[in-house]
């Protein structure tokens, strides 16, 4: 590995961030522990909040969204606040609350689709389940996290003697049908001491009674690793977007001097279009916004004073140009890995990017010496989106959408640069200091 790479310590941080976050309930356990790591204190929404500018503080709502803020020394009204949004969930297959299905003398689990993957990637690939269940605890409903370590379950292609036009068609999988994943071998017909649910509760050291529910993922149990001639490279779940995750985290983590009120929110349901209570589409965000305000004793007018000065940065990845296929990429306008963060722009705003925000964080990434990248999507064909147009119109705040370029966006495994995620945590580390 050459020492360019090799001093890029943040790739490495990012690829054990994600090893301990297979699902965003876990995700967001990982924020917590390292905010608490760094010095932040724990706020519970339904409790009175006592704030002191310079400390840092963390809320979370249903275990999976978090927000995490920094009391600034410059008041709100004077500096606004300097926000940055990124989600904790990924797409992927959750099971049904009743899984099991006997097929042929096999146990299987089925699935849901969650967001948008790439299913064919979940095909011929070692999986374990992942997520939380809800138990009963002295007569009150509780949650834990789960997570088996080792391979599980296994979705396996149809041999191609069978499907003998999948290289010529593509694999495609009927989600009704075709999607369960084979668990377990039956020999003797299931009873309520057989099956999953009871290897559930024996895993999880829980009587059968204690179990009332489940939310589980299947999920690669292949570690993320660098890979390319100079370890140039990342491969793992998750990219989308436990890197932009990560580096908010640690941006704030790290911020340091008299910066304005950072605040950095962290959202489940992204993948599924950010409308619930927890999502970017809620209150979640705005409700914190409210609470420092009330906390720092700013009447109403000034609150609106400090969201006209603030400023939010919606994080997320974006489409690395990929050289097999470049008919997919406006020509002028495409984004490379290991080139730094990605402004995102969109005239339809898909991306909540104007010219004004663009100038801002391409001006700021030149102070910083972070590399900077343009992206528009191709125009005839349809554009993702981010939590970036849903807050700025939410909070009436500027919003600028960026990310690190990455490929196979939505896939069990993706890639990008090894370099990206030390700019980017650069980036959103000087954009809360206020620089």
């Amino acid at each position: 590995m050459s020492r360019k790479y090799a001093e890029a310590p943040w790739a490495d941080d990012l690829l054990a961030y994600i090893g301990r976050s297979p699902t965003p309930w876990h995700a967001a356990a990982s924020a917590v522990k390292r905010f608490e790591e760094a010095g932040f204190e724990s706020l519970d929404e339904d409790e009175a909040w006592s704030l002191k500018p310079g400390h840092g503080y963390y809320v979370v709502r249903d275990s999976s969204s978090v927000i995490a803020f920094r009391v600034g020394e410059q008041p709100p009204t004077q500096s606004g606040y300097r926000m940055v949004g990124a989600h904790t969930d990924s797409p992927g297959l959750r099971l049904k609350p009743k899984p099991q299905m006997i097929k042929g003398g096999w146990e299987t689990l089925t699935a849901e689709v969650y967001g948008g993957p790439i299913l064919v990637t979940f095909a011929d690939r070692d999986l374990t389940l992942a997520g939380r269940l809800a138990v009963r605890e002295s007569g009150n409903v509780a949650t834990r996290l789960f997570h088996h370590p080792e391979p599980l379950v296994r979705i396996p292609n149809l041999a191609i003697h069978m499907n003998r036009s999948v290289n010529d068609e593509g694999l495609k999988f009927d989600t009704a049908t075709e999607l369960a994943a084979l668990f377990d071998q039956v020999d003797t017909p299931l009873t309520a001491e057989s099956g999953f649910e009871a290897w559930l509760c024996d895993q999880a050291g829980l009587d059968t009674r204690e179990l009332l529910g489940f939310e589980l993922a299947l999920c690669d149990t292949q570690p993320g690793r660098r890979y390319g001639p100079r370890g140039e490279f990342l491969s793992t779940g998750q990219l989308d977007n436990l890197t932009s995750t990560h580096a908010a985290i640690e941006a704030l983590c790290a911020a340091e001097g008299a910066m304005p009120t950072g605040v950095v929110a962290l959202f489940d349901h992204e993948e599924i279009g950010s409308e619930s209570y927890k999502g970017a589409g809620g209150t979640f965000l705005q409700d914190v916004i409210a609470r420092i305000a009330h906390g720092l004793d700013l009447g109403t007018d000034e609150q609106r004073r400090a969201l006209a000065r603030s400023w939010l940065v919606s994080a997320d990845t974006a489409h690395a140009y990929h050289p097999n296929f470049p008919g997919y990429y406006d020509d002028e306008n495409t984004v490379r890995a290991n080139g730094g963060p990605a402004i995102k722009i969109n005239a339809k705003q898909r991306y909540a990017t104007d010219v004004v925000g663009e100038a801002f964080f391409a001006e700021l990434c030149q102070r910083l010496e972070v590399p900077v990248q343009k992206y528009v999507h191709r125009v005839n064909l349809p554009c993702g989106s981010t939590i970036g147009p849903i807050s700025a119109a939410r909070l009436g705040v500027r919003t600028i959408d960026i990310g690190s370029p990455i490929w196979g966006m939505h896939s069990i495994r993706e890639s990008g640069g090894a370099l990206d995620q030390d700019y980017l945590v650069r980036a959103l580390g000087g954009f809360l200091e206020g620089a």
